[in-house]
């Protein structure tokens, strides 16, 4: 009865969703602008930090394109509370990486935190779903009290790189030590200029010994 008064519907184009679909319509899905740097072994990514900061793996799942599938799906993670697109795209990134021998040796996921108030507004880390399904997929832990942001900024998407560092992102770390001598995969939904994935990872990288990779759902 559910169904036939609220039909689910396509997250990018509003058609009604078949029984075998989730979050996508078949098509919308086939039409996503794939990137798949886990198996291209594309340096696009991380060359955004190349010479800034020592990173081991870089990927990113899809490619941002402005009044695409990609923008309506991500303002509807963001701002539209669609919270189980989250979920969708770690499921499938998760399995992905479960078949490449170069992340098998990551031991925990963390994700990009949201500053406290702005996550008490939303009601939810938008990362979160893509985080927990990597980590469940790779059977490793998901952190999401080790790095902390402690300032808070306006939206970061459309702000040039130099104005995004004024912008002061800051954030911390606390018990450190359990993630000490361990490989990190840091998770974001979408890599603009890299400025605040290079942020939470200098921070990261205060803790011993640790290495940094870095997966998120979207690239612009």
């Amino acid at each position: 009865m559910l169904n036939l008064l609220f039909p689910k519907v396509c997250s990018a184009c509003k058609s009604v969703l078949l029984k075998t679909e989730e979050i996508l319509c078949t098509q919308c899905r086939h039409n996503l602008p794939l990137v798949s740097h886990y198996k291209t072994g594309n340096e696009t990514m991380k060359n955004i930090f190349y010479g800034k900061i020592p990173i081991e793996q870089a990927t990113a799942l899809i490619k941002f394109q402005k009044g695409g599938i990609t923008q309506e799906l991500l303002h509807n993670l963001k701002y539209r509370g669609q919270e189980e697109i989250s979920y969708f795209f770690g499921k499938w990134l998760g399995k992905e990486l479960t078949e490449t021998e170069k992340y098998k040796n990551i031991k925990a996921v963390i994700p990009v935190p949201l500053h406290k108030q702005k996550l008490k507004k939303r009601g939810y880390n938008q990362v979160e779903g893509f985080g927990k399904e990597i980590a469940k997929a790779l059977e490793i832990p998901y952190y999401d009290d080790v790095l902390i942001k402690i300032s808070k900024t306006k939206s970061q998407v459309f702000k040039q790189r130099f104005t995004r560092f004024q912008s002061e992102e800051v954030f911390t770390i606390q018990r450190e030590k359990l993630i000490e001598n361990k490989h990190i995969l840091l998770v974001d939904d979408i890599i603009t200029t890299g400025a605040t994935l290079e942020n939470c990872a200098l921070e990261l990288l205060k803790a011993n010994k640790v290495k940094l990779s870095f997966a998120t759902i979207a690239i612009a």
